[in-house]
């Protein structure tokens, strides 16, 4: 037994938040004693298996090994207890407002989890297509909802998440541009204020990345635009409205420049929440989207869990998808039904992704899009908007850019934006996204969606008001109420600690 009660053996330091209780300034007491562990010998006597009872030698080295196991012996009402106080110790977008702009922290409406949880949708992915005909019927018409939504000709249900589906509508560029001869073109334009992914997925997909400036009222600067075009111009990424929130008014034009030096248009769609139901991104000359239905459609978002970034192309995009896609055959079936099969596009770049994409997550998707239908997707649309715009009248904070959208980025000034968001802690609520896009000083990035109430967006600019009234050493000193005061985020960076055996060099 150690000084602190504990066993070193079993519950080590390392793991005090599994098996402490939280007592205050950060001091911890342990819920299990030696009376709480049951030991279990290894291989010392005869487990039944007709052996003699000796210990079989382990293919793990030997400090990865031990003779016995000490298990905790607990009631349900104790691990109950234990799991629910670690949950109440955890902000998440059940407990209140979670503004961070770009990101959409939007709320997961539980119907579409009872959706996923019905026992028809365990759907093992290598069944015929003649036993899952619901399953390929969904995902068809999952691909012409999103279609529609969009204004794109074909889609794509396969890439995992939102910088997959960027990756995959490069990849689908590449694979046009090369089919036509001109593989030479070896550029991808992208806005300085566009999300980082947008560099990424274009240097990943082989291309060197142009970066535009933007113009005085943060949107594309067309002088800038007709200087980076050229015959080496692959495909202009732009999201719109961008990442200030701001619509690109002359986006028609950006269209026509691109198009008439042979380039694709791509639009990355992390903003279509606030276009959704209103405005499709097909109609305004773009040929290839990514969907990111975590903060358009309301699945579920973060968590290292599975996700999806469905694309969507033009017509003359549509051979390049990936394999298989899903669609109604020509002819019905002897009862008279529809008939859906997969089929790989004509020049398809390939597989991206296991079976059709991430399945559950793609049920969620279309429960969420069926229910809501066309009017409920445009007031979804139209409420993000007026929160946004609402919550940006109730604050303090300079807003230096507008009129903007479904998100808006303040300024905190003179004050540091990393602070700020550390002290809105101390208020109960989540802070924006800071420090980006660089455009605004100190910025802090905020989105409250749709979900949110009159009163809660009040609640959010009382806190943002009140951090703004407060001084440099408040601030700094922040947080001073959450379970975990304040981390060294570079450190943390620098040197992950991936699982609970690295706190052992704290001990």
């Amino acid at each position: 037994m150690n000084d602190d009660g504990t066993n070193r053996d079993t519950t080590p330091e390392q793991s005090r938040y599994d098996q402490a209780r939280y007592v205050e300034n950060g001091e911890y007491e342990p819920l299990l004693s030696e009376k709480d562990l049951t030991r279990v010998d290894i291989g010392s006597e005869d487990d039944g298996n007709g052996d003699d009872g000796e210990a079989t030698d382990s293919p793990l080295p030997d400090d990865l090994t031990r003779d016995s196991l000490e298990l905790p012996e607990l009631s349900e009402p104790e691990l109950a207890r234990h799991y629910t106080r670690l949950s109440q110790m955890i902000y998440g977008i059940d407990s209140g407002p979670y503004p961070l702009g770009s990101c959409t922290m939007k709320y997961n409406p539980k119907f579409t989890e009872d959706v996923a949880a019905l026992p028809s949708a365990a759907v093992h992915p290598d069944r015929s297509a003649a036993s899952i005909q619901g399953t390929l019927e969904l995902l068809y018409r999952l691909q012409d909802y999103l279609g529609r939504i969009g204004g794109m000709d074909a889609v794509t249900l396969q890439p995992p998440a939102g910088a997959a589906g960027e990756f995959v509508g490069i990849r689908v560029a590449a694979a046009y541009h090369d089919h036509n001869g001109e593989g030479h073109r070896d550029e991808v334009i992208v806005p300085e204020s566009a999300h980082g992914t947008n560099f990424a997925s274009a240097a990943l997909g082989g291309y060197d990345v142009v970066s535009l400036p933007s113009d005085d009222e943060g949107r594309v600067d067309l002088e800038a635009l007709e200087a980076a075009l050229s015959e080496n111009t692959a495909a202009l990424m732009l999201t719109n409205p961008n990442t200030l929130g701001l619509f690109e008014r002359d986006i028609a034009e950006i269209a026509d420049m691109v198009h008439d030096v042979g380039g694709l248009l791509y639009y990355d769609g992390a903003n279509l929440n606030a276009l959704l139901g209103r405005a499709r991104p097909g109609d305004m000359g773009f040929d290839v989207m990514h969907y990111n239905v975590h903060k358009t459609f309301a699945t579920p978002h973060g968590g290292g869990g599975p996700g999806a970034g469905p694309v969507g192309v033009v017509e003359k995009l549509a051979p390049f998808l990936p394999a298989p896609r899903v669609r109604e055959r020509s002819e019905l079936s002897q009862s008279g039904e529809s008939v859906y099969e997969r089929f790989e596009p004509e020049h398809t770049i390939g597989k991206v992704h296991g079976f059709d994409g991430n399945w559950l997550v793609l049920v969620k998707t279309f429960a969420y899009i069926a229910r809501l239908g066309d009017d409920g997707l445009a007031d979804a649309s139209a409420s993000a908007v007026l929160n946004a715009n609402y919550l940006a009248e109730q604050i303090d904070y300079e807003i230096p850019y507008g009129p903007f959208h479904h998100e808006f980025v303040a300024s905190a000034g003179e004050q540091d934006a990393a602070d700020v968001a550390k002290r809105m802690l101390d208020y109960g609520v989540h802070p924006p996204t800071t420090k980006w896009p660089e455009i605004v000083p100190e910025a802090l990035m905020t989105e409250p969606t749709e979900v949110e109430s009159k009163d809660t967006l009040d609640r959010l600019a009382a806190a943002f008001n009140a951090v703004a009234d407060e001084d440099d050493d408040t601030l700094e000193a922040a947080p001073e109420r959450t379970t975990a005061r304040r981390i060294d985020q570079t450190s943390a960076a620098r040197n992950p600690r991936l699982s609970w055996q690295a706190l052992e060099d704290d001990s």
